[in-house]
C-alpha cells in the first residue's frame, strides 16, 4: 500500500503573510517618504491654514441679492451652517460613508478597492479636497500615481488635523467645479436651480451631489437622461443609510429634473451694462486702495463683496420695459426700411454709407485680431465678404444663420438702441441701469459712456437760469415771434432766428405753454435774456460735466450730453435744488467681512427750493398738455405701446421729451417726488432714424419705455415709489396759478396729439 503525499500549506502561508506584510510595509514606507517631502513638496502649515482658492467678487444689490460676480473661477464660499442638511445627507451617504469614523483615509474603502476592484472608489472626502487643492490632475503614470495617492493621504491626515468635519464638507463643496461657470456649490445652486444652497431639496441636492462623480459626463444641460440616472442612484444611496424612507426614495426617483438655469457670466443675467461700467470703476479703486502688504486686490481672485445702489427689482423692471417697448419699436421700423432704398440709413450718399460700413468693420474684434495676426487688407476683406455660420440677433432670440461679417455688420445697424438710468434725487442713488438691448451683441453703452445731442430735454436748464435769475414767473407772458439773436453776439458768426418746428406764430405764450410745447422761439428769447455763458454755469452746477459751448444754440439742446448727466442734473429739480451727485457703491468689504471702504453722498446746492419748485410745476404742464400728455388716461386711445397710450397715470409728473434733428434721437424724462428717469432711444448711427417725427419723435421712442418701468414700479408697492405731489414750499413769492389761455372745448383735445419740437 502506498503512503500519500501531503501538502505543505505553511510555505504557502508564509508567502502570504510575507506578501501581505511587505506590501503594507511598502505602503508605510511609502507614506513616509511621502511625509518628509521626499515624493515632492507639500503644503506648509501656511497654506494648509490658508488653502489658495479663487473667490468670485460679489456684486450686492441695495436689497441684498447677487447681480452679478467677477470671477477667474465663478466660486463664491459659503459656510457650512448655511447648506442644508439633504445636501450633507446625500454626499457623505454617496461619496463617503464611514466619513464621521476616519481621520482622512479609510483603510476599509482601500482595502476593499484593491480586493474587489469595481466595487467602489477608495478616496475619502478629504482625500478629494487634498487632491483638488494641494495634489491637482491624476498621473496616467503609475508609479506617479502610487506616489501622488501618497502625497493625497499625508495631506488628509494634515487636512484632517487642521480642520473640522464640518469645515472640510463646507471646503469640499465650495471648491468643486460644477461646470458651466458654477465653481462651487453656491454658484451651482444659483446656477442649475436659481436659488441659494439653502433653499435646495433632497432631489435638486442628489443631482449636485451625483456630478461629484464626474462633471464633465454627467453635464446636466447635455445629458439629462445620464444625471437623472446618476441623481437617482444617489437617492438610493440616501435611504441605504436611511435618511430618507423607501416610499420617499421611489417617489424622488420618478421626479424630473426640473431645472431653471440660470447662468452668471458677463453678457447674461442682471444689470450687465451697470456691472461692465462698475468693473472700470473697481480698477480705479484697487489701485488707490491696496491691500496691507502693498498689493492691488483682484477684483477675480479675492472674493471682495461690492454693496451697490442698484435695486434688483427695479432693475427687473427696468430691463423689462425697455425689452417690451423696444421689441414693438423695433417692428415699426423693421416695416418702415422695406420701402427706404438706403434702408437703414437715410439722408445720406452711398460714399458715406460705404464710410460707415468700413469704419464699423475697422472696430470689429474680428478685424482687429488679423490686423494683429499681419494679415493684408486684400485677405482681411475677403474674409469680410465671404459667407460663414455665425449666430445673431434678434428680439426672438439668436439665429443661426449663414451671412458674411460685412453683412452682419449692416445687418445689425438696423436696430435701434435704448438706455434708461433711474436715481433716486435725494441720495444720489442709481437704481437701475439700462445701458442697451442686449449686452452680448451690442456693447456700446448708453447711459455713461455714449454722448448723443439731447435736443429740448435741455431747455428746463434755460427756463431754470431765467426764473432763478430774473424771479420770471411760469405767468409771465411773452410774443411768440421769431426772435434773432444778431451776428457778432455771444460771438456766433451769423443772424440766428430759429424756427417753431410747427412754423405756427402769433398772440402771446406764457412761460408754461412755451416748455409744454417745447416752443423753440421762447427758448431763444430766454437764452438771450440771461446769457448762454449763466445757462452753462447752472448747467454745470447740476452736475453736467461734459463741455458746453456757452453759444444760444444750447437753447434747442445743440449740446451732445450723457444720459446719466442729464438724469442726475434733473434729480437737482426734484431735490429742493440741491445736488446730490449720483452715486452707485455703498460700501466695499473683503472676503472676511472686514469693510475697506463706505460711501457717502456728495452734496451742493444749485438753486434754491422756490426756483427748483416751480421749474417742476413747468414741467408738470408737460404731461397735462404738452408733448408728455399721453401718460394721462384723458389721452388713452388704446393700441400698442407706440402708437396707442395706454398708461393711464394719474398722478403728478414732471417731465420733458426731447428729438433732435431729422428724429435722430429722442429723450423722454420724467420725475416723481423721490425718482428721476430718463430714456434715450437712437439708432447707433444718427443717420439710422425713422422718417417722421410721429414715430421719431421722443414722446413715441422713450417716453413708453419710462411708462411701463413706471407702470411696474408702482404695481410693486415695497418699493415705495410716490404718487404724491412735489412739496410746495412754504410761502411760495412765485405766482404758479395761471389763466390757462389755451382751454378748449372739452371735444376739442381728444383727437389732438401734442408733438414736440426738434432742437432745429
Amino acid at each position: 500500500m502506498t503512503k500519500k503525499k501531503t501538502t505543505n500549506f505553511s510555505k504557502y502561508i508564509k508567502w502570504f503573510w510575507g506578501i501581505v506584510l511587505g506590501g503594507f510595509g511598502f505602503l508605510v514606507l511609502l507614506f513616509l517618504f511621502a511625509s518628509w517631502g521626499w515624493l515632492g513638496a507639500l503644503p506648509t502649515f501656511e497654506e494648509l491654514e490658508n488653502p489658495e482658492t479663487n473667490l468670485a467678487t460679489e456684486v450686492i444689490s441695495i436689497d441684498g441679492k447677487t447681480i452679478g460676480k467677477y470671477a477667474t473661477e465663478n466660486r463664491t464660499p459659503i459656510h457650512y451652517n448655511e447648506l442644508p442638511i439633504n445636501l450633507v445627507n446625500a454626499l457623505v451617504a454617496t461619496e463617503d460613508e464611514r466619513f464621521y469614523e476616519h481621520s482622512g483615509i479609510d483603510f476599509r474603502g482601500t482595502a476593499r478597492a484593491v480586493l474587489k476592484p469595481g466595487s467602489g472608489g477608495a478616496s475619502t472626502i478629504t482625500q478629494q479636497l487634498a487632491k483638488m487643492l494641494f495634489t491637482g490632475r491624476a498621473s496616467s503614470n503609475i508609479f506617479l500615481r502610487i506616489g501622488q495617492k501618497m502625497k493625497e493621504w499625508v495631506v488628509a491626515t494634515k487636512l484632517e488635523r487642521q480642520y473640522t468635519k464640518q469645515e472640510i464638507i463646507a471646503m469640499y463643496l465650495n471648491k468643486y467645479d460644477f461646470l458651466n461657470q458654477a465653481v462651487g456649490i453656491r454658484s451651482a445652486a444659483r446656477i442649475y436651480f436659481g436659488k441659494e444652497p439653502k433653499d435646495l431639496v433632497i432631489e435638486e441636492s442628489a443631482m449636485l451631489v451625483g456630478m461629484l462623480k464626474n462633471s464633465s459626463y454627467f453635464n446636466p444641460l447635455r445629458r439629462e437622461a445620464k444625471v437623472k440616472q446618476r441623481r437617482n442612484v444617489v437617492l438610493k444611496q440616501i435611504n441605504r443609510n436611511g435618511f430618507i424612507t423607501e416610499v420617499e426614495k421611489d417617489s424622488l426617483q420618478n421626479l424630473d429634473l426640473n431645472l431653471n438655469y440660470t447662468p452668471e457670466s458677463h453678457d447674461v443675467g442682471l444689470a450687465t451694462y451697470f456691472r461692465g461700467h462698475l468693473q472700470k470703476v473697481m480698477r480705479t479703486w484697487v489701485k488707490n486702495h491696496p491691500k496691507p502688504n502693498g498689493e492691488e486686490y483682484d477684483i477675480f481672485r479675492d472674493g471682495l463683496k461690492i454693496f451697490v445702489t442698484i435695486d434688483s427689482r427695479m432693475q427687473q423692471y427696468a430691463e423689462e420695459a425697455v425689452k417690451e417697448h423696444m421689441a414693438n419699436l423695433q417692428s415699426h421700423f423693421f416695416k418702415e426700411q422695406k420701402r427706404n432704398k438706403t434702408a437703414p440709413f437715410y439722408d445720406i450718399e452711398k460714399s458715406d454709407i460705404d464710410g460707415i460700413l468700413d469704419r464699423a468693420k475697422k472696430n470689429s474684434e474680428r478685424y482687429k485680431r488679423l490686423k494683429i495676426a499681419g494679415k493684408s487688407s486684400k485677405y482681411i476683406n475677403e474674409v469680410f465678404n465671404k459667407k460663414t455660420e455665425m449666430k445673431v440677433f434678434s428680439w426672438k432670440g439668436d439665429i443661426d444663420t449663414i451671412m458674411s461679417p460685412i453683412d452682419s455688420i449692416r445687418y445689425y445697424k438696423y436696430f435701434l438702441r435704448s438706455g434708461l438710468v433711474s436715481i433716486e434725487p435725494q441720495t444720489g442713488h442709481i437704481k437701475a441701469w439700462v445701458g442697451g438691448i442686449n449686452n452680448k451683441h451690442f456693447k456700446y453703452e448708453a447711459v455713461e459712456q455714449q454722448k448723443r445731442q439731447v435736443g429740448s430735454t435741455f431747455k428746463p436748464f434755460v427756463y431754470a437760469t431765467a426764473i432763478n435769475q430774473l424771479r420770471l414767473s411760469p405767468c409771465d407772458e411773452f410774443p411768440n415771434t421769431l426772435y434773432t439773436i444778431p451776428k457778432g453776439k455771444y460771438g456766433i458768426p451769423e443772424d440766428w432766428t430759429p424756427e417753431n418746428s410747427n412754423l405756427k406764430y402769433g398772440g402771446m405764450l406764457t412761460l408754461k405753454d412755451g416748455l409744454a410745447g417745447s416752443v423753440n422761439t421762447m427758448s431763444a428769447r430766454l437764452i438771450d435774456k440771461v446769457t448762454p455763458e449763466n445757462v452753462v454755469r447752472l448747467a454745470k452746477a447740476a452736475g453736467i460735466e461734459s463741455e458746453i459751448q456757452a453759444n444760444p444754440s444750447i437753447a434747442l439742446g445743440a449740446v451732445d450730453l450723457s444720459l446719466l448727466e442729464m438724469v442726475g442734473a434733473y434729480a437737482t429739480f426734484a431735490n429742493k435744488g440741491l445736488r446730490v451727485n449720483p452715486m452707485i457703491l455703498t460700501r466695499i468689504e473683503d472676503k472676511n467681512g472686514t469693510v475697506l471702504e463706505e460711501f457717502t453722498p456728495e452734496t451742493k446746492e444749485v438753486l434754491n427750493e422756490e426756483s427748483a419748485y416751480v421749474i417742476l410745476d413747468l414741467l408738470k404742464g408737460v404731461t397735462q398738455s404738452g408733448s408728455g400728455v399721453r401718460l394721462r388716461s384723458t389721452w388713452s386711445s388704446g393700441g400698442s405701446a407706440v402708437t396707442g397710450f395706454p398708461y393711464k397715470f394719474t398722478n403728478e409728473i414732471a417731465g420733458k421729451t426731447g428729438t433732435t434733428q431729422n428724429q435722430s434721437d429722442g429723450w423722454f424724462m420724467g420725475i416723481v417726488p423721490n425718482l428721476a428717469t430718463g430714456v434715450w432711444t437712437g439708432g447707433e448711427d444718427r443717420s439710422t432714424h425713422f422718417a417722421g417725427i410721429s414715430k421719431g419723435q421722443g414722446a413715441t421712442m422713450s417716453l413708453p419705455s419710462w411708462a411701463l418701468f413706471m407702470q411696474k414700479c408702482y404695481a410693486d408697492k415695497t418699493l415705495k415709489i410716490s404718487q404724491a405731489d412735489f412739496e410746495k414750499p412754504e410761502n411760495l413769492s412765485i405766482n404758479i396759478n395761471c389763466v390757462d389761455k389755451s382751454d378748449k372745448k372739452d371735444g376739442d383735445k381728444k383727437d389732438e396729439i401734442p408733438e414736440e419740437d426738434t432742437d432745429f
